[in-house]
């Protein structure tokens, strides 16, 4: 029997979707975090559940030769990475491991998988982050939860974001302290301020800081007037307001306080104007890698026209349509349509149709109309796809799918569900967009065997 406060001595099997490692015990399972496969460690058990323990780990007793010593001070406490330990190339190895997992777990399947294209530099990738401030104003913390908890690790800077986000902790600090800035305290849910994020341009090295409050801050003219001092290359100041008490960072409305509403970025030749609450791919390089990826699935099955579902503001419908005769985008947040469509225009793109309503029932309207895809582009949020929209994929025999994935479990749900109704999985390309983590993004290639549309 698996005993709390316990000392053991185990070895790590293999790690789990989120890169814990998995021990046993007299066949119980034991997760500890920072350790890698086939090595031997002494842990200590926190918690005893039913069918499971958490540990903490004491010692490594042998160790892995993928094992390095992590760059970040932080990185014992801090719940922002989890990979840091591991070499990188080693990293790659053990995320193609996890979609592998996920594939044969969840969904059942065994599909080609290729190695993980990596990047060049996996540290400074990062053009957006979300800073959780706490303590108050004579001693604020500003920096990222502690794992599993929303107890705030307090740091100085960060090796995985923009070089303007260390700029941003250290001249923040000295902000709160000289304007005696209300924190807010989330048991209590008083104060005022509530996280800062920074949004950086790396094409255009411009930034974009958004304080999120509960309420309007007083001497507001003078924060930013200070914050303007500190920080030369900001572009475009915010106040967004989240009264509520929930986890959810932003709240429903933003207040421009100075500068443009929006900065830019690229991925590729293309430019994106990017608000507040504009989603973007965190890392601008890796994306076009990404898209890259996309892109020759595209080619390999000769598609004219292109349905693009989950479309957002565009990126994804942008970067393809130089390679489609007619792409038809289909969103359901009617800001994100209005964004696209603006941004279309400013790079010249003309074969495009913008579609603001849900795809299970924009796709029907289409076809019906005489509008036939060779290729459906899928890009949903980490929840994977909504049922019905998979349903009516299958229903209308859409040829060919390509499937861009953050989250390998909802990933490999969504598959299984596509392959038991006649669709062949044919590749599955995983790009690592985010370096010391253990996340990971997929492209998937997917063909119905029948190759035929009804409308």
């Amino acid at each position: 029997m698996v005993k709390k406060s316990q000392e053991y001595i185990v070895k790590i099997d293999t790690l789990n979707h989120q890169a814990q490692g998995i021990a046993r015990i007299d066949g119980f399972v034991v997760f500890v975090d920072n350790v890698l496969i086939d090595e031997v460690a002494k842990i200590k058990i926190e918690e005893v559940k039913k069918e499971y323990a958490k540990a903490n780990l004491v010692e490594i007793l042998e160790k892995s030769p993928y094992r390095k010593d992590p760059e970040c001070p932080y990185y014992d406490f801090c719940g922002g990475c989890h990979l840091m330990h591991a070499k990188y190339q080693h990293q790659l190895s053990l995320k193609k491991l996890l979609v592998e997992d996920a594939f044969k777990r969840i969904g059942k399947l065994s599909p080609k998988i290729n190695d993980v294209i990596g990047t060049e530099n996996p540290f400074r990738y990062r053009n957006k982050t979300a800073l959780p401030v706490g303590g108050d104003y004579k001693k604020p913390q500003i920096g990222f939860y502690k794992k599993m908890t929303h107890d705030i690790v307090d740091i100085n800077y960060c090796l995985i974001q923009h070089e303007f986000c260390d700029n941003v902790i250290k001249g923040m600090k000295d902000l709160i302290q000289k304007h005696k800035i209300e924190v807010y305290d989330e048991k209590k849910h008083k104060g005022v301020l509530r996280h800062i994020v920074v949004r950086n341009s790396f094409a255009f090295d411009e930034m974009m800081i958004i304080l999120v409050c509960t309420k309007v801050p007083e001497n507001l003219e003078a924060i930013k007037n200070d914050i303007l001092d500190k920080f030369p290359k900001i572009k475009s100041l915010y106040v967004n307001l989240n009264p509520k008490r929930t986890n959810v960072i932003l709240g429903e409305e933003d207040i421009l306080i100075w500068g443009s509403s929006t900065i830019k970025d690229k991925i590729g030749n293309l430019t994106f104007e990017i608000s507040p609450k504009s989603f973007f791919q965190v890392n601008s390089m890796q994306t076009e890698v990404l898209y890259r990826q996309v892109v020759k699935y595209l080619m390999n099955v000769e598609a004219e026209i292109v349905f693009d579902i989950y479309s957002g503001i565009g990126t994804i419908s942008m970067f393809v349509a130089p390679f489609c005769k007619k792409v038809y985008a289909i969103e359901l947040v009617r800001d994100a349509v209005e964004d696209a469509k603006k941004s279309s225009k400013n790079n010249g793109i003309s074969n495009i149709e913008f579609i603001c309503g849900r795809a299970e029932i924009e796709i029907p309207k289409l076809l019906k109309s005489g509008v036939i895809p060779q290729a459906v582009i899928l890009d949903p949020p980490r929840t994977g796809c909504e049922k019905q929209l998979l349903e009516s994929l299958v229903e209308h025999k859409i040829p060919n799918i390509i499937y861009v994935s953050c989250n390998p479990s909802t990933l490999a749900r969504d598959s299984s569900i596509l392959f038991s109704n006649g669709y062949e999985i044919l590749e599955v390309q995983p790009v690592d967009m985010f370096p010391q983590t253990f996340h990971v993004e997929c492209v998937v290639l997917m063909t119905n065997v029948k190759k035929q549309i009804s409308a």
